[in-house]
């Protein structure tokens, strides 16, 4: 019999196919359990269709992130942490209250909105008890700016503390009527580190103005440090009282006062770099009413148009030590004829002459972070009169020498390598222009092979000025304080190993003028100067007198190059007994006196390694007087006499190569100094 299968039937037949085969064989299938849980919305894990954490696919949607608000405006009340990935916009004022802190990591920006009209309320401000905390970087500073790029777009930074200031406690300030001071002087403001603030200085009122970063009785526990302002309208930085210090700031073009203070403020500031590069500023630096007399550690201020330096209202005052001023017309300004002995500048009273351009340079590398494109021109700096300090030129700067300038006792003037001083010429017959290192003095060249120092004539003519005179205090046969020829000055006396200084690669030029109907100035003149005095790589050239001249003295010198010197190329007097190493003298102009010349006591001085060459005969060696010297390995050549006793004195005193001299010579065996040792002087 035929088994009829109807639909249905068919469809079971299938079903449990299915379900037999589903069961029959597959080992790697772990049975779930009875405990198994199936996929929810709450278990806190990112599982089944979810697209997040218990959101999306079967379950509620996703909320989204919130968006961080990028606008700066009204008041924080509670810790905030801006992004640097984001710019954000300051609309109006924003301030930070007591109790909160805004910190602002490194590489973050924000732009403040531009207000049309004459003032402005767009800045931020720290309340008393609030804090900042900027987190810059060299690498990634901080910065604040207009979105309109303009001087005076805002109202800058503004930080409000509980320190003490003459205007006593919850005074009122200029900007919103907000209250600082107090009595707590370690008042923490927060803290500021690498910092540029840019454009600021705009209207407050019809008064007054806002500056870049404005310190409102601001304590000692705050932190301010490489903050750079620019571009303001108004100050740069301004303190209003408080015992806030800072260090390592940068001004450039702040058109009132880079610094300014009042209200007590006796702070400290330390390597400070201000520029003026646009006239119209007030001042570098401003201090009025009460002297709290703070300090300013390396402070240098530049400018190349003019303009004041420092200005001190009412009875102000300050203590400045490494002070560097360059190209200002006003140096110091007593704006109320308050006393200069209120300023005190590398440990004495002030002076309106300056020139205060003895302090070393603020390194302008500090502040290579900023990015500025700005540059000071190198400075047209005049260098006549006394220096009773310490005294360092820039090689970058350009120097001019009107009539004399005299290093006195106690001074140094150090001359850089690479510096240039032109000495301007002066009319007539005789000169007064020379640089002159008193008994008691010292100077320290310190010239390269590859940048030597240059003293010359502005007008290129030999005996146009009267070159570097050294006035020591060792032996002469003229006893002690004997009187120099030039200026009648005093030098002399028993310390053999007296110290003028150090010179070493030094070209000296066009000297030799005269200093009256009489006698004239050489290139270098050494009036007994000691054996510690170092003279090294010297060259003197196109002189119209002596090279150089020793009176007296014990001190020596090695890498002397000598060319064209119309008088004597080494020229002795006085007893000198020093020692010169390796000379190499060259004639090749006519009219010369010798080459060497020793006059009167024989102190019996050394050369070794003497070489002198003339392609226009002429005196090769000559001695007066009594006078001699030892020479070890001499080369003479092209000269027409080689030894000249111009008063008969016997021949014995001068010792050639271990034997006494000969007028024949011929003294060509020995070995020529070599020429190439003074490449950095003929090259």
């Amino acid at each position: 019999m035929k088994m009829k299968i109807t639909k249905i039937s068919k469809v079971f037949i299938m079903a449990f196919a299915i379900a037999l085969a589903s069961c029959s064989s597959d080992d790697n299938v772990v049975d779930p359990g009875p405990d198994a849980v199936d996929p929810t919305c709450t278990d806190g894990i990112k599982n089944g269709d979810e697209t997040g954490i218990d959101c999306g696919g079967s379950c509620t949607a996703c909320e989204e992130e919130p968006t961080e608000n990028t606008t700066l405006n009204g008041t924080l009340t509670e810790d905030r942490t801006l992004d640097a990935s984001k710019t954000y916009t300051l609309d109006k004022s924003f301030s930070v209250e007591a109790g909160a802190t805004l910190t602002i990591p490194a590489g973050t920006t924000i732009n403040a909105l531009v207000e049309t009209g004459d003032e402005t309320s767009t800045y931020i401000v720290v309340q008393k008890g609030g804090k900042i905390d900027i987190q810059g970087s060299a690498a990634a500073p901080v910065t604040m700016q207009s979105s309109g790029g303009n001087s005076g777009d805002w109202g800058g930074l503004v930080l409000l503390g509980d320190a003490t200031t003459t205007e006593g406690i919850d005074a009122t300030a200029e900007v919103g009527d907000f209250k600082y001071g107090g009595s707590t002087d370690n008042d923490n403001s927060g803290s500021i580190s690498y910092l540029i603030i840019k454009h600021a200085g705009a209207q407050i009122d019809a008064e007054s103005q806002y500056n870049g970063l404005t310190l409102y009785a601001v304590g000692s526990e705050t932190t301010i440090e490489n903050v750079a302002m620019i571009d303001g309208d108004d100050d740069g930085v301004e303190f209003f009282g408080g015992t806030v210090s800072a260090s390592n700031l940068y001004f450039e073009n702040n058109q009132d006062d880079s610094i300014d203070w009042t209200e007590g403020w006796n702070g400290t500031v330390t390597d400070a770099y201000i520029i003026h590069t646009e006239e119209g500023f007030s001042t570098a630096l401003e201090g009025d009413k009460a002297n709290g007399n703070p300090m300013f550690v390396n402070l240098t201020a530049i400018s190349s148009v003019d303009g004041t330096a420092l200005q001190f209202k009412a009875t102000s005052g300050a203590t400045i030590t490494n002070l560097y001023l360059e190209g200002y017309a006003t140096l110091i300004d007593m704006k109320d004829d308050g006393p200069l002995a209120n300023v005190q500048i590398d440990g004495a009273d002030a002076t309106v002459e300056g020139p205060y351009t003895s302090g070393t340079k603020v390194d302008i590398a500090k502040f290579d972070w900023v990015n500025s494109d700005t540059v000071v021109e190198p400075q047209s700096i005049t260098l006549t009169g006394t220096i009773t300090s310490d005294m360092t030129l820039d090689a970058a700067n350009e120097y001019i020498l009107d009539k004399s300038l005299s290093i006195e006792s106690g001074a140094k003037l150090t001359i850089p390598a690479g510096t240039t001083i032109n000495a301007l010429v002066e009319t007539g017959d005789e000169t007064s222009t020379y640089i002159v290192v008193q008994k008691g003095a010292q100077i320290d060249i310190q010239g390269t092979a590859s940048a030597p120092v240059t003293l010359q004539s502005s007008g290129g003519e030999s005996g146009d000025w009267g070159g570097l005179v050294l006035l020591g205090d060792a032996t002469t046969t003229e006893g002690i304080d004997a009187t120099a020829e030039v200026g009648n000055f005093k030098y002399g006396g028993s310390n053999d190993t007296d110290n003028s200084g150090s010179i070493s690669y030094l070209i000296i030029k066009h000297a030799g003028a005269q200093i009256d109907a009489e006698s004239q100035y050489n290139g270098l003149t050494l009036y007994a100067v000691g054996s510690e005095t170092t003279i090294d790589n010297v060259a003197m050239i196109d002189g119209d007198d002596d090279g150089v001249e020793f009176f007296g003295g014990t001190v020596s010198a090695s890498n002397l190059y000598f060319e064209n010197n119309q008088d004597d190329s080494i020229d002795w007097t006085e007893g000198w007994n020093g020692t010169v190493t390796n000379a190499y003298i060259s004639h090749t102009a006519e009219g010369f006196s010798t080459a060497l010349e020793g006059d009167k006591a024989n102190g019996n001085p050394k050369f070794v390694n003497l070489t002198a060459i003339s392609s226009v005969d002429g005196t090769a060696l000559q001695f007066k007087a009594t006078s001699g010297a030892t020479i070890t390995n001499l080369y003479l050549e092209g000269y027409a006499t080689l030894i000249d006793m111009k008063d008969n004195g016997p021949l014995a005193n001068v010792q050639i190569d271990g034997a006494d001299a000969t007028v024949e010579g011929p003294y060509t065996s020995g070995t020529k100094v070599d020429l190439t040792t003074f490449d950095w002087a003929i090259n």
